[in-house]
């Protein structure tokens, strides 16, 4: 039986997930892809994932990649996987790809949202896609210090300390704060991310916003390489991959 590759684009509502990455101690989106295509093609499939999301971080269009065997046409397996798939995670699209084509290993870009919802009181419908401040945020000063973060930098003082890195070196292509009646959206485009680094540029944020720090001290963390430097890394709940794009 002659091999292929087939690409899928997922989609999850990640709040019930211990993450992307299978775990020991709980369930995950890549845990549920294995178990769901291995039924549906009667062959053991593992997929291979773009990002590793963490836990409670949702995804508009993660990707994941995995080869089978099975006769059926790579574009009608995202009918048949989303009969099984439980109703929070969804295949947007699945297609046959070059055999050695890898989601990790080749140019490309992803965006990123993280969104604040900015009100007296929470609002219940947005608790699981957004994090609540009552304290008032300056987006001027906020965009301020976003800019001194576009680019190519090392960004070790926004990595997750003990992530195990050949390089934190990364290059942002745009970050954006964009008002949304009460939501705000810190918006992060970039050739790569590091573990935990839009949560922590977004709780970063959220301090200059508050008047805890000023726009220019954005240049003193990014200079320090040192994670402490840093603000608070913001809520997973907020978070969610938008989009990957191949170059």
């Amino acid at each position: 039986m002659e091999n292929k590759r087939v690409r899928l684009i997922v989609a999850y509502d990640g709040t019930n997930y211990h993450g992307w990455q299978v775990q020991n101690n709980g369930i995950t989106i890549e845990s549920e892809l294995n178990r769901c295509l291995t039924d549906l093609l009667g062959e053991k499939i593992e997929v291979i994932g773009a990002s590793r999301t963490d836990s409670g971080v949702h995804a508009l269009g993660n990707v994941a990649v995995f080869d089978t065997t099975a006769r059926m046409p790579a574009e009608k397996i995202s009918y048949a996987l989303n009969q099984r798939l439980p109703e929070d995670i969804r295949i947007q699209k699945s297609e046959e790809v070059d055999s050695d084509w890898h989601p990790r290993h080749c140019d490309s870009r992803k965006t990123y949202e993280y969104r604040i919802y900015r009100g007296e009181f929470a609002m219940p419908v947005k608790r699981l896609y957004s994090y609540h401040t009552y304290r008032p945020l300056d987006v001027a000063m906020m965009r301020k210090a976003a800019a001194y973060l576009v680019g190519e930098h090392d960004f070790k003082s926004f990595c997750q300390t003990g992530a195990q890195v050949e390089s934190t070196v990364r290059t942002i292509l745009s970050l954006e704060i964009e008002e949304q009646g009460s939501d705000l959206v810190i918006r992060v485009c970039g050739n790569g991310f590091l573990y935990n680094m839009v949560r922590i540029i977004a709780g970063t944020l959220m301090e200059v916003g508050q008047g805890k720090r000023s726009p220019e001290s954005m240049q003193q963390v990014l200079d320090s390489l040192d994670r402490a430097a840093a603000g608070p890394t913001a809520p997973a709940l907020g978070l969610t991959l938008m989009k990957y794009e191949y170059l």
